[in-house]
């Protein structure tokens, strides 16, 4: 994979975020200039797309994407996805619309995928943080994160973090007409992915703050789909581990 990283784009998924879009519009492109922005707007009631159509009109650098209805975040982002391969950019950003991921912390994301393929801003490694979080969302986030690198077996810390860059090539490589996964455990899968690959993984600190407008988007559905697919992948994983020794087993007793 070439190492050069020239055209960005920074995908924003949408629903009901009229009010925090422009903030955070205003903020990536007074962070990294040169960097593109694409709104994935899922036909949002309160009227997201309508400020999204006047921030594209007024900047060449944003475009929208409208989308028929609220289908998922993975599914937000998998046409994001799309979009910016085939218009060949070769780095494409992960970022929610209600400033929990600081566009002031990007350029740390985009240095650090001049040596990786995925580069994860990460809440718990050393160094990151989380502001206005409760203890018991700290507790879930932190023991979901435990849950996921012990039944996979990845070396990742933060699995879930929405806040990420890929280059081109590696999501190209990653079968993403196979992704389902349809909401925050999308992040899982395709680390997952990317781990089993043998692509090059790399987290990064940063400082999560808690939205202050709007509602939050986390579902009990949600979260029942994420135990339920990690869980799933997780017996995969473990099942092929197994068949893996027993040929190896095999193959030193025919040996003997």
């Amino acid at each position: 994979m070439s190492d050069q990283i020239d055209r960005v784009l920074v995908c924003i998924p949408t629903y009901n975020e009229r009010e925090n879009l422009p903030l955070v519009v205003r903020r990536i492109r007074d962070a990294v200039p040169s960097a593109d922005v694409l709104v994935l707007d899922d036909n949002s009631p309160d009227g997201t797309g309508d400020v999204a159509d006047e921030l594209a009109a007024a900047d060449a650098q944003v475009q929208v994407l409208h989308r028929p209805g609220k289908q998922g975040l993975g599914m937000a982002y998998l046409a994001g996805f799309h979009w910016g391969l085939d218009r060949g950019y070769d780095a494409i950003v992960e970022m929610d619309a209600d400033g929990s991921h600081q566009p002031e912390q990007l350029h740390r994301l985009l240095d650090a995928l001049t040596r990786a393929d995925l580069v994860i801003g990460s809440r718990w490694v050393r160094g990151g943080s989380v502001v206005n979080w409760p203890l018991h969302r700290k507790a879930l986030s932190v023991g979901g994160n435990l849950y996921t690198r012990a039944l996979l077996g990845m070396p990742v810390h933060d699995a879930t973090a929405g806040y990420r860059a890929y280059r081109a090539d590696a999501l190209r490589a990653m079968g993403l007409s196979q992704v389902a996964s349809q909401g925050y455990c999308f992040q899982v899968d395709l680390t997952r992915r990317a781990v089993r690959l043998g692509l090059r993984v790399t987290e990064v600190p940063i400082t999560f703050v808690e939205r202050e407008i709007g509602d939050s988007k986390m579902s009990g559905d949600i979260m029942r789909e994420s135990l339920q697919r990690i869980t799933s992948w997780g017996v995969h994983h473990r099942a092929d581990q197994l068949r893996g020794l027993s040929r190896r087993r095999e193959a030193t007793w025919h040996e003997l």
